[in-house]
């Protein structure tokens, strides 16, 4: 990458001592020369309502300010219910909202998912893919990013386990490429 390339990190899960943040700051820490990353939070947004369009809250307007100039989106999210949260949902439809007037359009996309549970949330992740693809927002399609089992990716040092560091730094040298891809 000759230029610095920015993009967002928005992570579907606001509960102390999370998983997702967990994972998601580990991405971060392994993000390659020339993509920096900005964890955007989302769990003070108010909830998403068309009747404030005209005059939307200023966290809504912050928000929307924060994603408009990035290059990309990195999307870290828990799944509930085999699908991704209501907090990330609401962040997603801010975003997309008024009609016409998205800021997610053509931003380079990656989306990971993470669970205790063995699956890797890969019913969540295609979900968020699917409502991607709607907002025309290009998401890579490899390596694919289900991590399940996360209560044991990582070692007492708060560090993921090696196969598991192995395997954010390949994801984050590929969802570099990808943004540099799609942005050049």
């Amino acid at each position: 990458m000759t230029m610095t390339r920015t993009v967002a990190v928005i992570v579907g899960s606001a509960r102390t001592g999370s998983f997702t943040r967990r994972v998601a700051d580990a991405l971060i820490a392994r993000a390659p020369a020339g993509l920096a990353c900005e964890v955007v939070p989302i769990a003070d947004l108010p909830m998403y309502n068309q009747d404030h369009d005209a005059a939307p809250p200023a966290e809504w307007v912050a928000f929307r300010d924060r994603i408009r100039p990035m290059h990309g989106v990195l999307f870290a999210t828990p799944e509930y219910n085999r699908s991704f949260p209501a907090l990330l949902k609401n962040a997603i439809d801010i975003g997309s909202r008024p009609y016409g007037h998205s800021v997610w359009g053509g931003k380079a996309a990656a989306v990971v998912s993470v669970t205790p549970g063995a699956l890797g949330g890969a019913l969540c992740n295609h979900a968020v893919r699917q409502t991607l693809v709607f907002l025309d927002m290009p998401v890579m399609q490899q390596p694919e990013a289900y991590i399940g089992n996360v209560a044991t990716l990582f070692g007492e040092d708060g560090e993921p386990v090696d196969a598991t560091a192995e395997f954010f730094t390949k994801f984050m040298s590929a969802y570099g490429k990808w943004v540099e891809r799609l942005t050049a």
